[in-house]
């Protein structure tokens, strides 16, 4: 089964989809992994940075993005269109192994959810409805992805900055979450924000394995010429004061106007110009999350082994 990995942020405009696609597409490209895209946001920016607008058009004219599956999902009584390997597209960017299962700017309909989870609420003659919804943002994106997750090495979410039905989902279906941060003071109120949201969503959820929803690392981007200045250092020494040092990537993406061009591509940047700086420093933030997920893995595969012990 595949490691099901969340980027997520409550601020916009840090880099998020930039992380993700640059991440999934590096995994792809230069070590050899299946990877699966989510797109979880409304802004579609990670289905646009990996495919034309006529071809998501086309993509969606034809009813096969997430609305459908998300929709399905909601409405288990509706006869299913589509599975979720039906609407993955595969090797998008050219690349064997990256897949995307297509985002769209219209997801779900609040009203609907909220309608069909208080007729649940009445059928079961259920008083708590906080309860019922909890139960279906548990399996929301889970249901999606559970049949394909054996075919990938790793699942990447894009999530929807702020908190919405989705990115709550989507975190809780996750075994890791990265935050993406920038170097400025603003950033820190974006993280601490998202970690007293996930505390929330642990209390609420109890994880049914050791590793569920754990904070994987905070990369920093779009470091450029903040890296010297005095804001910098203050986040630094904040962030350094609130999480360990494991809780940190050493890698920093830089300011590289070859990221953004890339977008007019519809290609990351590590697949069309793979000697920049930029690209240089995904391919390589790439391989520390391997290191970082070697790492975290093997300490649980240690406590497996410890709790047999102590059983036998």
């Amino acid at each position: 089964m595949g490691y099901v990995i969340s980027t997520v942020n409550m601020k916009g405009g840090v880099g998020k989809t930039t992380l993700s696609v640059n991440l999934a597409a590096a995994l792809a490209k230069y070590y050899d992994k299946k990877v699966l895209v989510v797109d979880l946001d409304t802004q579609i920016s990670a289905t646009l940075s990996l495919m034309s607008p006529s071809d998501f058009a086309k993509v969606r004219k034809e009813k096969r993005t997430l609305r459908q599956l998300v929709n399905q999902t909601i409405n288990p009584k509706a006869p299913p269109i589509f599975s979720t390997q039906e609407i993955i597209v595969p090797y998008v960017a050219k690349v064997k192994g990256l897949d995307l299962l297509v985002g769209d700017i219209e997801l779900y309909d609040e009203y609907l959810v909220s309608e069909v989870l208080h007729e649940q609420a009445v059928r079961e003659g259920s008083k708590n409805f906080e309860q019922i919804w909890n139960n279906f943002e548990r399996v929301l994106v889970k249901k999606i992805l559970q049949p394909v997750l054996k075919n990938y090495d790793f699942v990447i979410l894009d999530c929807a900055p702020g908190y919405n039905l989705l990115t709550q989902s989507g975190i809780i279906s996750s075994n890791f979450y990265l935050l993406p941060a920038k170097p400025e003071p603003l950033s820190l109120i974006g993280i601490q924000l998202l970690e007293r949201r996930i505390a929330k969503l642990r209390e609420a959820h109890p994880p049914d394995e050791l590793i569920n929803m754990q904070l994987m690392g905070i990369v920093f981007t779009m470091s450029g010429t903040l890296i010297t200045g005095r804001y910098y250092r203050q986040v630094m020494e904040r962030v350094n004061q609130d999480f360990s040092a494991t809780k940190i990537f050493k890698t920093r993406i830089p300011t590289d106007v070859n990221i953004s061009k890339a977008v007019d591509s519809f290609m990351p940047v590590v697949l069309t110009n793979p000697s920049t700086v930029g690209s240089k420093a995904f391919i390589k933030l790439t391989g520390e999350f391997l290191e970082k997920l070697k790492l975290v893995v093997g300490v649980k595969e240690q406590t497996k082994n410890v709790s047999l012990t102590e059983m036998d």
